[in-house]
């Protein structure tokens, strides 16, 4: 990425309320982007935004209209580059899980649910922001994935079917936009104890959530992968992270997990 780009480097982190997504927003600030904090919690991304120096745009992904307005403000912050504006990293972080029932007693409505937000809302934002990406000369899509998104587990269906889709979509994006100037990555993490994922996956039981990490020490944090997602929106522009898995060094597999 050239310094003496005619506008400031600006990054797009949705989800940056809380969690990965807000530490990735710090991460990236600190990195010498101007960051865009997308999420639904306003009041969140506008204490965020203040911390760091950045702009807060209330984005709802599985909304086109809200994602459209996400776009008109990437827009605004460079205006007389392209009609789109111009944007050097993308972080699609939104995403989430809901439940652990088997196939067999699972809820389409929650897998309904966690398509939208995992695949349909990285689709929506990525298409919304691409003509930004292409416009800055060496755009970066970052795509926070999980090792769900790569090994199957009981009662994880629903789940691992968003991320293994949204795997595949990166994979089939960086194909298809090969000769161009824009890298497509992903990061896909393992146990990561942040405040809210395993809470919203358990709908609010903090008892259940927090069993999920009984014994393991030292699991990730949000900020380890925060670390991993700018490490690979800043190298060199010949330079694609393909993938990037992340685990604690307790964790060998999904299913191999040392507890003390």
């Amino acid at each position: 990425m050239s310094s003496a780009a005619p506008f400031p480097r600006t990054a797009v982190v949705t989800g940056a309320s809380s969690g990965i997504g807000a530490a990735t927003a710090r991460a990236l600030a600190d990195a010498g982007f101007s960051v865009v904090c997308a999420a639904r919690r306003v009041e969140r991304l506008e204490a965020l935004a203040a911390e760091i120096g950045g702009t807060a745009v209330a984005c709802d992904v599985t909304d086109p209209e809200s994602v459209a307005g996400l776009a008109a403000a990437v827009a605004s912050l460079s205006p007389g580059s392209t009609a789109a504006g111009r944007l050097d990293v993308l972080v699609n972080n939104a995403g989430g899980a809901i439940g652990l029932d088997p196939v067999e007693s699972a809820d389409p409505g929650d897998w309904t649910r966690m398509y939208e937000v995992n695949v349909l809302g990285v689709l929506r934002v990525t298409q919304a922001l691409l003509p930004a990406l292409r416009a800055s000369g060496d755009g970066v899509v970052v795509n926070v994935g999980s090792t769900a998104g790569r090994v199957a587990y009981e009662g994880g269906a629903g789940y691992t079917a968003a991320k293994h889709g949204l795997r595949v979509m990166t994979e089939t994006l960086r194909l298809e936009l090969v000769g161009e100037p824009i890298r497509i990555s992903e990061v896909a993490p393992g146990m990561v104890a942040t405040e809210e994922f395993s809470l919203n996956r358990f709908g609010g039981d903090a008892d259940r959530a927090s069993s999920v990490y009984d014994g393991v020490p030292d699991p990730l944090v949000a900020e380890d992968v925060a670390d991993a997602i700018a490490w690979v929106a800043t190298r060199p522009a010949h330079v694609n992270i393909d993938e990037l898995v992340i685990k604690p060094r307790a964790q060998a597999a999904q299913h191999k997990v040392h507890r003390v």
